[in-house]
C-alpha cells in the first residue's frame, strides 16, 4: 500500500453535457501556468489560468492537486502563493520513470499483480469485469508520502509510532492518525471519493467493496464512498487487540496515572460497500453472480464479526509491511465476498499481497495493483509463500 497521485490518474465522472478530463491534465495545466509565469502565482490566478486551459476545473481539484504535488513539483512560497519548480527532476518523477523501467506484472496460480498506479489501471479496465474488491489502502495520504515512510525504513518513526518490545517480541509500527490536520483529512475524502468513481465502471452490479479502516477515520471514508455511488451495507468487525490507543497523556502520565487520553483498540472496522443492483438479488445473482456474502456452512450466515489475532510473526517474516493482515482473517473474509463461489476479486492496494494470497489458498482468481516498488518486490516473493501458508483455525471461526 502506498499513497496514490489524486490528480496524476483523476477523472471526474460528470454528466453527459460535461468534458471529461483526462488523467494529469489538472497537473499539466497547472504546471503550464507555473512555468509562464514571470513570478509566483497565489491560487485564484492559478484557477483562472487553468480554466483557461482546459475549461470549468473545481477549485477543491485545483487545490488538492497543489497540495499533493508539492514540493515534488511545486515550491509554495508562503500561504496561498506557488511557483513551478525547476532543476534536478523530483523524487515523484525519479520514481515514475523507475516504474516505467520495472517489470509490469508477477503472476502466480489464478493471481496476477500489476505494477502500476491504481487509478489509472482502474480507467483503463473493461467495465463489468470486477466481482468484488477486498482491501488494505492507506488510510490517509501522509502516513505513505515517500518522507513517512523513509523514516519508518530507518525506524525513526515520524509520522508512525514504533511501539517499544514486549517480552523480546518485536511489535510492528502504527500510524499516528491523531497528527493529521485538517487538510490532511480533507485529502482522504478527497482521495476516496476520486478512488471510487474511478472504480465503479469496472464493478459488475452488486460487487461487494470491503474496505479496511480505522475508526478515527472511517466516517470521512464512508460518506466518499457513499457520495461515489456505492450503497453502504455495514461493517465488519475484525476482533483483535492492537497496541493503539490506552496511553497516559504524553509528559504527565505519573500524574494522570490513571487516564487513557484515548480507549485502548481491540477492533478494526472494514467498511462493507456495494455497487447497486440490477433489479432484484436473485435476479442479480442469476446474471452476475453478486449481490451477497457466502455463507461459511449451510445453516451458517456470515457474519459481521470475526475473531483474529494479532498477525504472527512467521507470516510477517514471510510478507514484511507495516499493515500485514493474517492469513487466517483474510481467507475468512475473502472467501465470503463472492457469494457463488465464482468470479474475480480485487486489491488495489495490494502491498506485500495478503489478499491475493487468500484468493489463491481458496481457488479464487485476483488482481492486484501496486505503485510502490518496494512493496511490489515484497509481494513478488511473498504471495507464494502466504498461499501454501498453514494459517491456523478454519472458516468456523466467523460469527
Amino acid at each position: 500500500m502506498l499513497t496514490y497521485d489524486v490528480q496524476t490518474s483523476i477523472v471526474f465522472r460528470m454528466d453527459a453535457t460535461k468534458k471529461k478530463i483526462r488523467p494529469g491534465h489538472v497537473r499539466d495545466a497547472i504546471i503550464n501556468a507555473l512555468s509562464d509565469a514571470s513570478s509566483a502565482l497565489t491560487i485564484s490566478q492559478i484557477y483562472d489560468e487553468v480554466t483557461r486551459q482546459i475549461g470549468e476545473t473545481p477549485a477543491s481539484s485545483i487545490r488538492s492537486c497543489l497540495r499533493l504535488h508539492t514540493p515534488e513539483l511545486f515550491v509554495r512560497e508562503k500561504r496561498g502563493l506557488y511557483r513551478a519548480r525547476n532543476g534536478e527532476p523530483s523524487a515523484r518523477q525519479r520514481f515514475f520513470k523507475e516504474l516505467e523501467s520495472r517489470e509490469p506484472e508477477f503472476r502466480y496460480k489464478k493471481t496476477v499483480l500489476h505494477h502500476a498506479d491504481c487509478l489509472s489501471w482502474l480507467e483503463d479496465r473493461a467495465p463489468d469485469s470486477i466481482h468484488a474488491v477486498v482491501t488494505d489502502p492507506p488510510y490517509g495520504l501522509h502516513e505513505y508520502s515517500d518522507e513517512q515512510q523513509r523514516k519508518l525504513r530507518q525506524g525513526k518513526g515520524g509520522v508512525w509510532r514504533i511501539p517499544p518490545s514486549f517480552d523480546g517480541h518485536k511489535r510492528s509500527p502504527l500510524p499516528r492518525f491523531t497528527t493529521l490536520d485538517a487538510s490532511q483529512l480533507d485529502e482522504i475524502g478527497e482521495f476516496f471519493l476520486v478512488w471510487a468513481k474511478t472504480l465503479l465502471p469496472a464493478l459488475v452490479p452488486g460487487a461487494n467493496v470491503v474496505v479496511a479502516s480505522n475508526p478515527l477515520v472511517s466516517f470521512i471514508v464512508s460518506l466518499a464512498l457513499a457520495e461515489a455511488g456505492l450503497e453502504r451495507r455495514g461493517e465488519l468487525v475484525r476482533m483483535t487487540m492492537t497496541m493503539r490507543g490506552g496511553d497516559r497523556p504524553k509528559g504527565a502520565h505519573e500524574e494522570f496515572v490513571d487516564v487513557s487520553v484515548l480507549p485502548r483498540s481491540m477492533w478494526e472496522p472494514w467498511l462493507i460497500f456495494r455497487k447497486p443492483l440490477e433489479g432484484r438479488v436473485q435476479d442479480n445473482l442469476r446474471k452476475w453472480g453478486t449481490g451477497g456474502f457466502r455463507r461459511p456452512g449451510k445453516d451458517k450466515p456470515f457474519g459481521d464479526v470475526i475473531q483474529s489475532a494479532p498477525t504472527r510473526a512467521t507470516e510477517r517474516k514471510l510478507a514484511p509491511h507495516p499493515s500485514l493482515k493474517p492469513q487466517m482473517f483474510m481467507r475468512q473474509l475473502v472467501r465470503g465476498v463472492l457469494p457463488l463461489g465464482t468470479g474475480v476479486v480485487l486489491d488495489p492496494f495490494s502491498g506485500a499481497g495478503s489478499t491475493l494470497a487468500a484468493c489463491n489458498n481458496i481457488g479464487y482468481q485476483s488482481i492486484g495493483v501496486e505503485r510502490d516498488a518496494h512493496y511490489f518486490e515484497v509481494a513478488r516473493n511473498a504471495i507464494p509463500k502466504l498461499t501454501n501458508h498453514i494459517a491456523g483455525r478454519s472458516m468456523s471461526s466467523s460469527l
